[in-house]
């Protein structure tokens, strides 16, 4: 007998033992394997002596013309606007009134993972099913979701994060399938109803023998709970350059369930880097989605995905519509332009971080799809992507600005502060930012240290200017009186953090894993159940 222990909550009614029951359910069934291919992912980027190239023992699967996913569910056929945001309450009233098609709830980038934060996230979830979701602001103004909600997936945490305060014989669950179980078991039978069902994106994937586990999972959780096998969906963000030279497999693995794939940008860079890490990026506003590079990669999503006729979903605007109507119209054509290119280049929809932006993003695709739901039958067999061209970096010359260099300074030690005091989808700069900028952002400060990369006045990266530009970043806030002693708490861990991560000799996986284990598994536990093994 192990025994399983729970920590405190409000929310019983979503902590119900049955509910936790069908979480250790799942991780007694998948927690080795899961625990696998992760040393399989460090084994595979520590032992690398050649360039990443596509699978000669998948060739198979990528050169056979019979395969298709499976047809669309009727309520994700149209997926031209989706907006993302986390399950808290006001940005989820907020999300479902905004007109989009899709709505991402995000336990992954755009939540801080604190107890409280995933337990409310799933209570919300219901809640917003039920029709009895509302927010009252201080201010007093109500919010109250309308009659008719878009559709919704649910983003659980990636396959390398646990969910420390659901302990099985002391060993911590997976995230993923606390995210995903207490959905299923809550919400599963409730969107089956509606007509809908239990829809997903899947985070973080490096691999199809991943994508073969979520498949796995999928199965054994339908069996488990009595819902027909194929119900549940599973959009696959590629935001990892392994997954980008596996990008057939992965629809392969999950073709019974498969929601088709996602292009997500700042991922797919951080990822790049740590895979790559002597091949220097420029400054990240210079590496654009028109980059040769991420050309190939966005190119070959959207013909892989509609050569087996699965949605190609677009990356995220992410601009926080401005007060100021010359910034704003300036921000809006930015992203109106963005969106055009996706269009234009194949995909089916796009995501958006802010309700400002719906519009804006469904004009564009409006006027290119008219009244068709999407464009699969667009099978992009022009184009034509090498392995040497998914990983064409031009970075022979780069040299970082001062201006960049403390952007990324800023940007991660104010995201990183704001994470560990429990708020994950962050307004800095203009743009709605979540743990993927904050990723990007350490990981080009990582890379530019460990290569000595020359600044444009004349001296290199170092730790040393990097550990001053943080301490300087910081007086700057104390100065102005910015910050409270709540918040100059998590500046200071956000601080000591960033600085240790800095200084490892290879690139850290994670920020978001080290943050958590340090600062967000505190709590007592009590005994929930005592189940057999």
């Amino acid at each position: 007998m192990e025994e399983v222990t729970v920590s405190p909550s409000e929310y019983d009614e979503v902590l119900t033992p049955e509910a936790i029951e069908f979480v250790v359910a799942l991780d007694r069934e998948f927690g080795a394997r899961r625990v696998q291919l992760l040393d399989r992912r460090r084994r595979r980027r520590a032992t690398r002596t050649t360039e990443l190239d596509f699978l000669p023992s998948t060739r198979q699967i990528r050169i056979d013309d019979t395969w298709t996913v499976a047809p669309p569910a009727e309520d994700l056929m149209d997926r031209r606007v989706e907006i993302t945001g986390p399950p808290e309450r006001k940005m989820t009233i907020n999300a479902l009134n905004s007109g989009a098609k899709v709505w991402m709830a995000d336990f992954e980038d755009a939540t801080a993972p604190t107890w409280d934060n995933v337990v409310s996230g799933q209570r919300n979830l219901r809640a917003a099913l039920d029709g009895t979701l509302d927010f009252t602001a201080p201010d007093g103004r109500e919010y109250k979701i309308g009659t008719e909600l878009p559709t919704i997936m649910v983003r659980p945490r990636g396959w390398h994060l646990p969910e420390c305060h659901v302990r099985i014989g002391g060993r911590a669950v997976s995230a993923s399938l606390f995210d995903f179980g207490l959905y299923l078991f809550h919400c599963g039978r409730k969107q089956i109803e509606r007509g809908s069902g239990p829809y997903f994106y899947l985070p973080k994937l490096e691999s199809h023998l991943e994508a073969r586990l979520w498949n796995d999972v999928f199965v054994f959780a339908q069996n488990l709970l009595g819902i027909p096998r194929g119900t549940i969906r599973a959009t696959v963000l590629i935001e990892t350059i392994t997954a980008a030279f596996e990008m057939e497999e992965i629809l392969y693995e999950l073709r019974e369930h498969s929601a088709g794939l996602n292009a997500g940008r700042w991922d797919y860079l951080f990822s790049m880097i740590k895979n790559r890490p002597d091949v220097v990026l420029p400054e990240r506003s210079q590496v654009t989605m028109t980059a040769p590079f991420m050309r190939a990669y966005t190119e070959l999503l959207v013909k892989t995905c509609h050569r087996r006729g699965a949605h190609a979903i677009g990356g995220m605007a992410a601009v926080v519509p401005s007060r100021d109507p010359v910034a704003a119209k300036r921000a809006l054509n930015q992203v109106r332009q963005d969106k055009r290119r996706e269009v234009g280049d194949g995909f089916d929809g796009s995501w958006v971080a802010h309700p400002g932006l719906v519009q804006t993003c469904r004009e564009v695709f409006d006027q290119w799809l008219g009244f068709e739901p999407h464009q699969i039958v667009r099978k992009r067999e022009d184009v034509r992507v090498t392995a040497k061209e998914l990983l064409d970096v031009k970075s022979s010359a780069v040299t970082v600005s001062e201006v960049a260099l403390r952007t990324n300074v800023s940007v991660a030690l104010r995201y990183v502060a704001a994470w560990l005091g429990g708020r994950g989808a962050v307004a800095l700069g203009g743009l709605m930012e979540d743990a993927a900028t904050a990723e990007i952002c350490r990981t080009q400060l990582w890379q530019w240290i460990s290569t000595g990369t020359p600044t444009d006045y004349g001296v290199p990266v170092t730790a040393g200017l990097v550990t001053r530009m943080l301490r300087e970043e910081l007086d700057v806030l104390a100065e102005t009186g910015a910050l409270d002693e709540e918040s100059a708490r998590c500046f200071g861990q956000a601080r000591t953090l960033l600085t240790v991560l800095l200084s490892e000799r290879t690139c850290p996986e994670f920020f978001t894993l080290p943050a958590y284990l340090r600062h967000m598994t505190g709590g007592g536990l009590k005994p929930a159940a005592v189940l057999p093994v």
